[in-house]
């Protein structure tokens, strides 16, 4: 037999803490959820109301999702794009998979950029040999550089960086020959990100701007508002994110992380199709979080733009605060003297197991102030053996 779809069902592609945060705002609104993940153990499955344990390009797992949920959506981008064409066959959809294509490759993504008319860092793709040459003999310009597989790479995986051209050739090898984009270095000031919800009528929101401090290619600490950055930086950053989700006619919730360079022009980096670890700290500083939008983007909910109701740090806890070097065991923080500090909002991700560079939770400081929310997070920081920003 069929089963009835229930419009009070949805469904998430994907098994991360992304997908387990969506799962608690779905839940919160009175939403069944069901989460599709080939592991039996995700975070986001240990929360749902339904696991199904299967691959993302299972299609019985996938009709069975769709004739069961009213919508559907993803916690990560490199969800293959057939999966969400096949569900969007007969269930909402969003984000739309030509706009996932887009974000899962950086080629195609810089082109995306060109396309908008939103600027980003000299770069060349390598493709073959002659690719190699042509960015090589291109080396004044684009030299030094880093050199990023154009899939599957994230927090700092799938990236050299090269300052020659042996370099370059070396890395290309080391890489596997993918294809890849070098992209120049720049003197950067900044990393910020913003994060917009568009609907299917185009109406957009956004959240504050977010000033970013990366360590080993993987996001370390958030601040909002962005200490650093003008308020015309800022409305300049969001102006070409909302032209970046116009573009690619998105629905739902994307991410786009931005270079201020030193003489404070700005460059788009790359796109999330999807809530973005720049913006768990809206779950405890803004009466809509990043997870909030997500859900009323996909249901078709009216979206009303988020207000940022305190000051906010958020510091990424990496499975690395569960060693301390002396031993290989692992062994817990101590949370408690976090959770003495006033204003600080522990989140963990149900992850079974510790891993060095592994996101295992997040914490969030609020309070009156900007000052008093970063004097407190560097408390937090130096309990945690983390270093100062």
């Amino acid at each position: 037999m069929t089963p009835l779809r229930d419009a009070r069902a949805v469904a998430v592609l994907g098994g991360g803490q992304l997908g387990r945060m969506f799962v608690h705002a779905a839940q919160v609104a009175g939403l069944r959820v069901t989460v599709l993940e080939p592991d039996a153990a995700s975070p986001a499955g240990a929360a749902a109301d339904h696991h199904v344990v299967a691959p993302y390009v299972d299609t019985a797992a996938l009709d069975d999702l769709a004739a069961r949920c009213a919508a559907a959506t993803t916690e990560f981008e490199n969800v293959p794009a057939d999966a969400l064409r096949r569900l969007a066959a007969h269930c909402r959809v969003s984000p739309p998979a030509a706009a996932v294509e887009v974000c899962q490759h950086r080629a195609r993504e810089k082109a995306c950029f060109a396309a908008a008319g939103v600027p980003c860092a000299p770069h060349a793709v390598i493709d073959s040999e002659a690719g190699l040459a042509a960015a090589a003999a291109a080396t004044p310009s684009l030299l030094p550089g880093i050199l990023k597989t154009a899939t599957l790479g994230y927090d700092g995986k799938g990236q050299v960086r090269v300052d020659s051209a042996e370099a370059l050739a070396a890395a290309w090898q080391q890489l596997g020959r993918a294809v890849c984009v070098l992209e120049k270095r720049l003197p950067l000031a900044h990393e910020i990100s913003v994060i917009v919800a568009r609907g299917r009528d185009g109406h957009t929101v956004h959240l504050p701007v977010q000033q970013n401090l990366h360590r080993d290619g993987i996001l370390a600490v958030t601040q909002v508002p962005a200490p650093d950055v003008p308020a015309a930086t800022a409305e300049k950053a969001v102006a070409r994110a909302r032209r970046l989700a116009d573009a690619l006619d998105y629905v739902g919730v994307l991410c786009v992380e931005f270079f201020v360079l030193a003489d404070g022009s700005l460059v788009a980096n790359e796109m999330a199709p999807r809530p973005h670890n720049s913006g768990h700290y809206s779950i405890d500083a803004c009466d809509q979080s990043q997870f909030d939008l997500q859900l009323r983007t996909l249901m078709g909910w009216p979206l009303a733009m988020p207000r940022l109701h305190s000051p906010a740090v958020m510091l990424n806890l990496l499975g690395d605060l569960w060693f301390d070097g002396a031993s290989p065991a692992p062994r817990e923080p101590d949370w408690p003297a976090l959770l003495a500090l006033p204003g600080v909002r522990l989140h963990l991700y149900g992850k079974a197991e510790p891993r060095r560079a592994r996101k295992m939770g997040h914490l969030t400081v609020t309070a009156a102030s900007a000052a008093e929310a970063r004097a407190t997070a560097l408390r937090a920081a130096a309990l945690l053996g983390l270093p100062p920003f």
